[in-house]
């Protein structure tokens, strides 16, 4: 893989996205097998159908590339790759069983632990986020960057459902405009689109569901980091990260100086 290919290769990446994006909506209300990998983590057929068809395309686009996804059993070859697919073929699976317009399909290909590329498309709302290096952000096909606010009392703040539900942000949400959103994947991307402002989360995450939202983030001016200021660092043998503040860089400074002394949550997934 060359990075000159970059470029045209996100235009196959989209197809591919967009066609697990219509496998997944044939299962939405039909017909659908369910069950509960863990603790509030349900699969799904149309996860398992998507996990396929993005697998088939995507290395069919670069063999040579490692494949690191929700869906499939983690073969850690990956690790000695120098390029690697990171993808989750549904993230928010409790807001597509609700019916809930709140899901998406993420791909991104990490050059050593390095996001070049990322894809998120919601196909419940048909939006389209995506990113290469060498051909900037587009959000519906045109083109995006993050938001220019500066204060984080006028900030949206795209937070997740389950953590707002769980009371994680009880202690904030009368100085801030929460916004809960399903999929962590779709949030990013409403960040890199300068749809919302502020993403972020102190509980554990793992690699496919920020992957591409952390590209795009960061392809469109904004920055992603740990509540730290850490880097984020893809293809980890754990494939996970601690935490993630996404934002504009005024308002990730902000943020990261508003949060250092708040503990990080526990991995409820562990």
């Amino acid at each position: 893989m060359d990075e000159a290919q970059l470029p045209q290769l996100l235009e196959d990446v989209k197809e591919a996205v967009r066609a697990a994006g219509r496998e997944v909506m044939q299962y939405q209300g039909g017909a659908n097998e369910q069950w509960e990998k863990g603790v509030d983590d349900p699969v799904t057929k149309a996860d398992l159908a998507s996990d396929k068809l993005l697998r088939e395309r995507l290395l069919g686009l670069c063999p040579e590339c490692g494949w690191q996804s929700e869906e499939t059993v983690d073969d850690q070859s990956r690790l000695d790759k120098e390029w690697v697919w990171v993808v989750d073929p549904l993230d928010g699976t409790k807001e597509f069983l609700e019916q809930v317009p709140e899901f998406s399909i993420a791909a991104a290909l990490v050059h050593h632990g390095k996001p070049k590329l990322g894809v998120v498309f919601n196909p419940a709302t048909m939006e389209m986020i995506a990113g290469a290096e060498g051909a900037g952000v587009s959000y519906m096909g045109g083109p995006a960057q993050v938001s220019e606010e500066r204060f984080r009392a006028a900030a949206s703040v795209a937070v997740s459902r389950s953590e707002y539900k769980r009371g994680e942000f009880d202690e904030v949400a009368a100085t801030m405009h929460l916004r809960p959103i399903g999929s962590v994947a779709y949030k990013l991307a409403l960040v890199a689109a300068g749809q919302v402002d502020v993403f972020y989360t102190l509980t554990p995450r793992c690699e496919w569901d920020i992957c591409a939202g952390v590209y795009l983030v960061q392809a469109a001016g904004g920055l992603a980091t740990e509540k730290d200021g850490a880097e984020v660092v893809f293809n980890k043998p754990e494939g996970k990260t601690r935490s993630l503040v996404a934002a504009n860089p005024a308002l990730h400074a902000d943020l990261l100086e508003a949060l250092k002394d708040t503990p990080l949550a526990p991995d409820l997934r562990a």
